[in-house]
């Protein structure tokens, strides 16, 4: 059985309402301050799935081709990013995480999960309650996932 228009609709406010103050909360942990949460978003997607062209990244990230040029250009001057020849296409450019980008992203990722297991501490949840945002975090994967 579906959920009702009205349930959705206040679920949606209070999950948007929610979920924007701990992400506005989490993006001030970073392991580079002058980083952009675009940049670390480039990174991190990089990380996760490999090599991708800048159009693939721009589409992933919601920006305009000429934006993410300027992004990967930031990235490759601070030594995060290389650029590299397709192997079945020269005419295109791949772009790759460095160490130095791996090591970025993996200790920002540190530093958030540090940040918000703290945050979790203070409030002092049950084993109960924490299984309960465990299994609220994998629904909400399934939006954005999809």
């Amino acid at each position: 059985m579906s959920a009702s228009d009205e349930s959705l609709q206040l679920t949606a406010t209070d999950l948007r309402m929610a979920t924007f103050r701990l992400a506005r909360r989490l993006r001030s942990a970073r392991a580079a301050d002058s980083m952009s949460d675009t940049q670390l978003a480039v990174l991190a997607d990089l990380r996760m799935h490999g090599r991708r062209t800048i159009s693939m990244l721009a589409e992933r990230e919601r920006v305009a081709a000429p934006s993410m040029t300027s992004i990967v250009n930031s990235l490759e001057e601070q030594g995060f990013v290389v650029r590299a020849q397709d192997e079945d296409d020269r005419r295109r450019v791949q772009v790759d995480i460095t160490d130095a980008g791996i090591a970025i992203v993996v200790e920002t990722i540190r530093r958030r999960d540090e940040l918000l297991a703290g945050m979790l501490r203070e409030v002092d949840y049950t084993e109960d309650e924490l299984t309960t945002l465990r299994e609220a975090s994998a629904l909400m994967r399934r939006v954005v996932e999809r």
